[in-house]
């Protein structure tokens, strides 16, 4: 078995020399939104440090013949990679640009040298051609026109949720920031290419590398250094105390890291450079092994903080003041740790003995319990509860505003660390800038909270908790299994109780906060129910989704229709708005009963592309589009030919008369397959595809 590997910038890795392939025995693409957009993080924070490089880990790849490789580890990450290239490739105006991102992902052939055109990267047959179609040959517009029912596997669903992701994301970035990113993208992330003849062999190489030889984590290094200047037997002690406070934070060295890396701000006020083993030791530890007092530093900073981790992981089984814990259950909904710092923080100042030895937090569990919650409550010195509480609702307060206007990991990092400068200093919590929120987060905060949510599930539920639990002016208690789901189906049908409802009104509200509701058990329950009686019977069965008024409200309804969506839209956002304290300006006028878009222009919100679909109707109302003209689909080797005309509400109308407010939905019902839409469709005007238009609206608005 011959290996060899070898470190290279991914500017070296996508390139002729690497054809990979995914075999069709690997598990699909499972990377989820809050993956591809902490890499994105990761590597805008990384790219301000231009000269130190972003290691991205190891590809292990068995030769298959000439350049081409299958991939055995790494799948996730080419496929991820290949995601933020597209689009960047897609907002993207100068045609340099252009061409070398595009470049990175499909070879674009040379005949001379007997290079074909194709893509670098070819995943399992069951998802290879839609990826191919939509993401690596760059029409990224046909994909965000694609509605759930489009999807064919869990895989595309991901590629897509992840592409409108990364797309909406950079799109935040100016157009200098996105070439640097990208430029660091090719030059400083670097991979290591691990390539073997044979399958099995790489198959023990993967194991090799993920189950034996584990590197030293932080804390290995950090324990190290601590004890290096002290005595045998004062050493074997300490070590003792150091991993009596670690062990029980777990050995994923991720987790390890972010434990270090924030306990590197909460003492420096600085968030991590990337440089987290150098800057630890020199920024945190030198001045304790200058000082001598490296034990003051484990039983005064590590025990407290790490203590304050093990909370922060299981909050409802610490013993803490009812509103404290409540707070922190509801940050843990955040996908992000930014907040974990300031929380860290909160806790160590507020508990004075927090993380000193035989003093534990946790309530006793099981039948061998010895202490009681009293016992330990006794032995906590909780010395400031009425700060705690402040700190902890400015902070998940700050934390679900700032998601909401998907401000960057590296932006709440940085305000996490103003945070905790001014908290050191003493400042009231009013007067703490990192839990601030200007006029303008607030403005965007409820523009956004009008909008359109596709595929972010995570978000609508912890919206419809928040809204729901103000509405109750109380905690609820959670079910096991607890999802928002829609009170639409995902198609009307002519013969369901959403036969009246125009599809422009279907496709406004269907991914919207008041078409949502809080309910017991998983999204099957009502795949098939296309009846609304029968969907909201379903959703009212279980008395724990009763427990959640929004929910129990459809009691009430007899019929959905888009004035009582309206007005649950209304009265969620100002639920929403009073929980967070953000429906008042400064004032006192209403912002919740103000003109979203007005209140937009007002506040001068960053004007973004975004992701968001366009409609037929929006490039009608542009002038794009003209009520009466033709499209047609040709397919010349199947003898098979479509024609449908837009009409002047904005829908196409086939030859039967059908009427459809997608390209892909109309090409769906002419041809019985799902098709690329903006693709398949030209006007017979002028011959340009449907994907160029939808891309001038784009650009233009």
């Amino acid at each position: 078995m011959s290996i060899s590997a070898y470190e290279k910038p991914l500017g070296k890795v996508f390139t002729p020399d690497y054809q990979f392939s995914i075999p069709s025995f690997q598990r699909a693409y499972i990377w989820r939104r809050e993956n591809i957009l902490q890499l994105i993080n990761d590597l805008e924070e990384a790219a301000k440090t231009p000269n130190t490089p972003y290691f991205l880990g190891s590809l292990i790849l068995v030769r298959e013949g000439g350049t081409r490789f299958s991939v055995i580890d790494g799948q996730q990450r080419l496929v991820s990679l290949s995601i933020i290239i597209a689009a960047l490739r897609d907002l993207e105006t100068d045609p340099e640009w252009m061409r070398l991102l595009d470049a990175l992902i499909v070879e674009p052939g040379d005949k001379l040298r007997g290079i074909a055109n194709e893509p670098r990267l070819t995943l399992r047959e069951r998802d290879a051609a839609f990826f191919r179609e939509y993401v690596q040959e760059g029409n990224l517009e046909a994909l965000f026109d694609l509605s759930d029912d489009d999807w064919a596997s869990n895989a595309q669903r991901n590629i897509t949720i992840n592409t409108k992701t990364a797309y909406d994301a950079l799109d935040a970035l100016s157009e200098d920031e996105r070439h640097r990113f990208a430029s660091y993208l090719v030059n400083g992330v670097t991979l290591v290419i691990v390539t073997t003849d044979d399958l099995d062999g790489a198959h023990r190489i993967f194991d090799v590398m993920n189950m034996r030889g584990l590197p030293l984590t932080p804390s290995d290094v950090f324990k190290a250094k601590a004890l290096s200047g002290m005595k045998p037997a004062e050493a074997d002690a300490w070590a003792a105390r150091w991993d009596d406070i670690m062990d029980p934070l777990g050995d994923d060295t991720a987790q390890v890291e972010e434990f270090f890396a924030y306990l590197h701000m909460i003492v420096t006020h600085k968030p991590a450079s990337g440089r987290l083993i150098g800057d630890f030791l020199d920024e945190v530890l030198q001045p304790y092994l200058a000082g001598g007092t490296v034990t003051a530093f484990i039983d005064k900073v590590l025990a407290p903080y790490a203590m304050a981790w093990r909370i922060l992981e299981r909050p409802s089984e610490a013993l803490l003041p009812d509103e404290a814990r409540d707070v922190l259950e509801l940050l843990n909904d955040y996908s992000g740790h930014e907040w974990r710092p300031v929380a860290m923080w909160a806790l160590v100042h507020s508990f004075r003995n927090l993380g000193a030895p035989g003093v534990s937090p946790f309530t006793a569990i099981g039948a061998h319990a010895t202490r009681s919650a009293a016992d330990a409550k006794a032995v906590l010195d909780l010395h400031d509860r009425q700060r705690l509480k402040e700190v902890l609702v400015a902070l998940e307060r700050a934390t679900g505003i700032a998601t909401l206007n998907r401000h960057s990991a590296l932006t709440r990092r940085g305000r996490a660390a103003a945070a905790i400068r001014d908290l050191d200093k003493g400042y009231p919590v009013r007067l703490v800038r990192g839990l601030s929120v200007s006029a303008n987060d607030r403005a965007g905060a409820l523009v956004r909270l009008h909008g359109e949510l596709q595929g972010e599930e995570n978000l609508i539920r912890l919206l419809l908790i928040r809204a729901n639990e103000c509405k109750a002016q109380s905690r609820i208690t959670r079910p096991r299994s607890l999802s928002a789901l829609p009170i639409m189906p995902l198609d009307i049908t002519q013969s369901s109780s959403f036969a009246d409802w125009t599809q422009e009104q279907h496709d406004f509200w269907m991914y919207r906060l008041g078409n949502m509701a809080l309910v017991q058990g998983s999204e099957d329950q009502l795949n098939r129910l296309t009846d609304y009686d029968r969907r909201r019977n379903r959703m009212l069965m279980r008395a724990d989704s009763r427990r959640f008024p929004l929910t129990a409200q459809l009691e009430d309804f007899n019929a959905c229709t888009p004035h009582m969506l309206h007005a649950r839209q209304e009265e969620t956002i100002r639920l929403i708005a009073e929980y967070w304290d953000i429906r008042y300006d400064e004032d006192h006028a209403d912002l919740t009963a103000q003109d979203v878009e007005q209140l937009a222009r007002d506040h001068a919100a960053k004007p973004t592309r975004g992701s968001r679909r366009v409609t037929i109707a929006q490039v009608v109302a542009a002038g794009l589009l003209i009520p009466g003209e033709t499209l047609v689909w040709e397919r010349p080797r199947k003898g098979e030919r479509w024609v449908a005309t837009v009409t002047e509400h904005g829908r196409f109308r086939l030859e039967d008369g059908s009427e459809y407010a997608s390209p892909t939905a109309a090409a769906k019902a002419a041809s019985g397959s799902t098709g690329n839409g903006l693709d398949v469709w030209k006007r017979t005007a002028d011959g340009r595809k449907l994907s160029d238009i939808w891309k001038e609206y784009r650009l233009r608005y």
